[in-house]
């Protein structure tokens, strides 16, 4: 999934209990999933700035270290307005783009479709 182009809040906002809770029963299993949904989004979108930055790494030092750190530091910028992972899972989720799978019920949970945001 492209993550720059996700239209969504980038501060936390307030929902409903009942727009986690109602896809799986369980409020917990919910946060759970969107927590660990968080944390892959997180490590992909590290790996993606870290390879980024390695093409400016180099060896010797030169006068236009200067004008590389300054293209280093756009994309920097750019990756810290992006909304942060937690807000990217929980998009998914309320826009059924992602399912909870919970292998000890042998079920998959899918969310009810257009959660709305209080």
């Amino acid at each position: 999934m492209d993550y720059k182009k996700v239209k969504t809040d980038f501060e936390a906002v307030t929902h409903r209990v009942e727009d986690f809770s109602s896809a799986s029963g369980n409020i917990y299993e919910t946060v759970v999933a969107l927590s660990k949904r968080a944390d892959q989004i997180a490590s992909e979108l590290k790996e993606e700035l870290d390879s980024k930055i390695e093409e400016f790494t180099s060896q010797t030092d030169n006068l236009e270290e200067v004008f590389e750190n300054r293209e280093q530091i756009e994309i920097a910028r750019f990756y810290e307005r992006m909304p942060k992972p937690h807000i990217l899972s929980k998009h998914e989720f309320l826009n059924g783009a992602m399912y909870i799978r919970n292998p000890h019920k042998n079920q998959d949970i899918l969310p009810e479709s257009g959660g709305e945001e209080a």
